[in-house]
């Protein structure tokens, strides 16, 4: 085996070991009894998509979990694949062949698909590579395409059992509308956004009368669609209307005045325009009060034949500018405010949604919900973090019908045929002439929401399938639990009697340091390859973990991924230097002599890392993944890097000794510890390390076992023994420091201690020499302090360090007081900022606490500059 390179470089190693892994069949499953299972299916990202940092966090944690699992021994199946994404595919298809000056009008559906088919093929397993890139382990054999025929004929097979339970009906609902792909859109694909628009007073006269009704309203041109004014039954100011009839200016149609509890008597004049085919709250006014539902619009969003001439065949826009120019004419238009609202905007389309009455196609929830309900709320789901559950219950008890129709040509096709008055739904076509099927495709989700049963073939009873489902975990963002998470749970217990998965992890929102979610049109979420590119996956994989706390929302920072540089860095060159002292290569066997015949040191280090296994089982068990990265990088960075290889020095310099030998054993033992320990998080550096510490017929790390904590091992007493050691060297290390004594210069170290610490010291003096930079160590009970001597207070034990030949005392007692004078001048200045009462009242509380903060540490450093001064003396 070639020595380790000097300098660690990512790029040299990730993609060859993905190929190893690739070619040596490590990541495919097959059912096996002698197994236990563990499946992740992964949320199948658009087949239009791209990688982001939102799937690089989401992935790495599915990677997390399915490495850990195969290496518990586990039959590991992480099953990939893509949406077909409707809307958002067709969008890209449309605008690909408007580029080649041919409209989706002038085509078939037949020759659109066929294009559609085409642009799939050439783009749209982009991000199955870059999750490659990523090192993501999933069984690729597997991978699944929701318009695969499998999969296809699965979603069709869940309609048909749906309709003919009678659970699938058509009816004229409101829905979102998106007028430039001209179909129904679902709630996740409507985007809010802030909207600087006018309220526009307009007047109504009441018919008989000479009283006039004043309505508040954003979209004066809907005004054409009303069919009553409505008024909130407790305020008394307009509770004399209530019955009357007014005349809708502009058509010259009457419409009632009604009393209805939504309205909110502070908004606008308390009397509102009811809309009821172009606005949710006003359509269920009008299901309430038997309203006419006057449908203005077209597809497109121009104004149709329900409206008076002038207005037809406008766009939105243009109708808004007339009314309110022939409402002015009129002097209909009280006043016209500035109002800040939020306006939904089709996500693909962006524009401004309509609401828009239509006849789709719906399925009865109320029924699925009930089990789903049960098995989140009774513990067979799992949330993490559990907060979720509410979330998850509010959306579920309030369950509103769901419309699973689109408009669209790419996607799965109804099946439901006519023929004359006839109808018929069937996986299969119909037999016989004269059969028409239905036009629409069906909603995105209404496919993906059988996920974790249509990559293994449902309906078909396959082995795949009985033994890979229920799946353990699904991780997934929080803002799909009800499009996707709540709808394969209701889907899971429909049609497969079970549930879906056991787990559910919900990834935390990726945010800028100022705050902002990521987005595209902010421009702010970085490129996923430039990052591996500049610190290597690993670096990228591990730093994102570290940002991650459950439940709270990530601060992006390049910070973090420099730590996961930095840590890769050093564990390289400490596995290097671990190597590189091995004269006669690995130490086989690595077979230790019990914890109690080693040294201290060792002792100690075998333990510490016992606590590291615990604890990061403990951690991923609880899906705590930013703890658990905390925990492999504090002991392979603090207590493996910085102590037990700088202990190890001291005995490789005797290297023919028995010490040494040990040392070198243990050293090799706990690196591979490591190696395991980190090979989720970080799979090629650990998988690269370990084929310089492992034999020749041992297996690859992906494959190798976790590994098992060793309660013999465990060594309470050792920990705190060297605890004592370790806090010895870090107060000479400090004094050294503070007092500004050079490197080269080698003082002795005087200690009052009681009899068992000095018996503990004497074991470990080399240790303490070496790494405290002293010459000699005197121990006594009664040990008095030497003059000009440095001291520090450990467990009750006290140090002295004699400065005298280690510094220049008068320079040193100079250049302290040098700096006393100038603290003392800056904590005065501080003090009277922050006993200024204007200073505090209009100061951002950031800006004082910053200022409150330097105060703390300037008067910290004032009375240590005080003690040191005191000691030259």
């Amino acid at each position: 085996m070639p020595e380790l390179e000097k300098v660690y470089r990512p790029a040299q190693i990730e993609d060859r070991w993905y190929a190893t892994w690739l070619e040596k069949g490590y990541f495919s499953a097959r059912p096996n009894p002698h197994k236990t299972p563990y499946t992740i299916v992964i949320p199948p990202p658009n087949v239009t998509g791209m990688l982001t940092m939102g799937h690089v966090l989401n992935n790495t944690i599915q990677d997390i979990l399915i490495r850990k699992a195969r290496m518990e021994g586990k039959e590991a199946c992480w099953i990939p694949g893509t949406d077909h994404a409707s809307i958002a595919t067709e969008a890209k298809v449309v605008k690909m062949l408007a580029e080649q000056g041919i409209a989706k009008e002038d085509l078939s559906r037949e020759e659109f698909l066929k294009h559609a088919w085409e642009w799939k093929e050439k783009y749209g397993g982009i991000i199955i590579s870059q999750l490659k890139k990523l090192g993501c382990s999933c069984d690729w054999d597997r991978e699944r395409f929701t318009m695969d025929p499998g999969y296809s004929r699965a979603v069709l097979e869940a309609f048909v059992r749906l309709y003919h339970k009678g659970w699938i009906y058509r009816g004229h609902r409101l829905v979102n509308w998106c007028p430039v792909s001209r179909s129904a859109i679902s709630d996740e694909e409507v985007i809010h956004r802030e909207v600087q628009g006018h309220l526009w007073y307009l007047q109504y006269d009441v018919v008989d009368s000479e009283e006039k009704v004043t309505v508040a309203t954003t979209r004066p041109e809907t005004m054409l669609g009303d069919t009553a004014i409505a008024v909130h039954p407790d305020d008394d100011r307009f509770r004399h209307l209530v019955g009357k009839t007014v005349r809708l200016p502009l058509v010259g149609r009457l419409i009632p005045v009604i009393a209805d509890s939504f309205v909110d008597p502070e908004f606008g004049t308390g009397c509102v325009k009811v809309t009821p085919a172009h606005d949710p709250n006003d359509f269920a006014m009008g299901e309430t009060h038997d309203l006419e539902f006057v449908q203005i619009l077209n597809e497109d969003a121009t104004l149709n034949d329900n409206v008076p001439e002038p207005y037809r065949g406008l766009s939105r826009e243009e109708a808004r500018k007339q009314v309110v120019e022939d409402l002015q004419r009129e002097g209909r238009i009280l006043k016209i405010e500035d109002y800040t609202h939020k306006v939904g905007f089709s996500e693909r389309g962006q524009v401004p949604i309509e609401y828009y009455f239509t006849e789709q196609w719906f399925l009865r929830m109320e029924e699925l919900a009930r089990p789903a309900l049960e098995a989140v709320n009774s513990g067979r789901i799992r949330f993490h973090p559990d907060h979720w559950v509410k979330t998850f219950n509010h959306w579920m008890e309030n369950i509103r019908d769901w419309c699973i129709s689109r408009q669209l040509w790419w996607g799965h096709r109804i099946p439901v045929w006519y023929r004359g008055e006839e109808v018929y739904c069937g996986v299969e076509p119909p037999v016989g002439e004269g059969w028409e099927q239905d036009p629409d495709v069906l909603d995105t989700w209404a496919s993906s929401w059988l996920w974790p049963l249509g990559v293994h073939d449902w309906p078909e009873e396959s082995d795949d399938l009985s033994y890979f489902y229920p799946t353990d975990t699904l991780v997934t963002g929080p803002d799909i639990i009800f499009f996707w998470v709540a709808r394969m749970i209701m889907a899971g217990l429909e049609f497969r009697q079970d549930i879906p998965f056991r787990d559910v992890y919900f990834t935390s929102i990726l945010r800028d340091e100022q705050g902002r979610k990521f987005s595209k049109s902010l421009g702010n979420s970085p490129n996923p390859f430039d990052l591996f590119d500049q610190y290597g996956t690993d670096a990228v994989r591990f730093g994102i973990m570290l940002m991650a706390p459950q439940g709270l929302d990530v601060l992006f920072t390049h910070s973090r991924l420099e730590v996961g540089r930095n840590f890769m860095n050093k564990l390289w060159n400490a596995s290097r230097f671990v190597l590189m002292n091995l004269p006669d290569g690995l130490p086989w066997p690595l077979d230790l002599p019990p914890s109690e015949e080693l040294d201290l040191p060792e002792r100690w280090i075998l333990s510490r890392f016992q606590r590291a296994i615990q604890r990061l089982n403990r951690n991923l068990e609880r899906f705590h993944f930013n703890e658990g990265a905390k925990v492999i990088y504090e002991f392979t960075w603090n207590d493996f890097c910085d102590w037990y290889v700088e202990i190890a020095k001291t005995r490789f310099r005797d290297p023919d000794s028995s010490a040494a030998e040990t040392a070198r054993k243990v050293a090799v033992v706990v690196l591979r510890g490591i190696a395991a320990l980190l090979h989720p998080y970080a799979p090629f550096i650990t998988e690269e390390l370990w084929s310089h510490l492992k034999q020749p017929d041992e297996p690859d790390l992906i494959v190798a076992p976790w590994p098992q904590v060793d309660p013999s091992r465990v060594d309470d007493q050792g920990e705190r023994d060297l605890a004592l050691i370790q806090e010895t060297i870090t107060s000479i290390r400090t004094i050294r420091g503070q007092m500004n004594v050079p490197p080269q210069k080698k003082g002795r170290l005087a200690i009052r201690a009681n009899a068992s610490q000095i018996a503990l010291l004497e074991g470990q003096l080399d240790m303490i020499r070496f790494l405290g930079s002293v010459d000699g160590v005197a121990m006594d009970p009664q040990m008095e302090r030497p003059p000009q001597a440095a001291t520090a207070v450990v467990q009750g034990m006290e140090l002295f360090l004699p400065l005298e030949g280690l510094i220049d005392i008068a320079v040193e007692k100079k250049r302290l007081e040098k700096r006393k004078r100038e603290l003392e001048g800056h904590v005065q200045s501080l003090r009277r900022k922050l006993d200024n009462d204007q200073f505090l009242t209009r100061a951002p509380e950031a800006v004082v606490a910053k200022e409150r903060q330097k105060l703390t540490e300037m008067t910290e450093e004032l009375s240590k500059l005080a003690h040191n001064l005191e000691l030259l003396e």
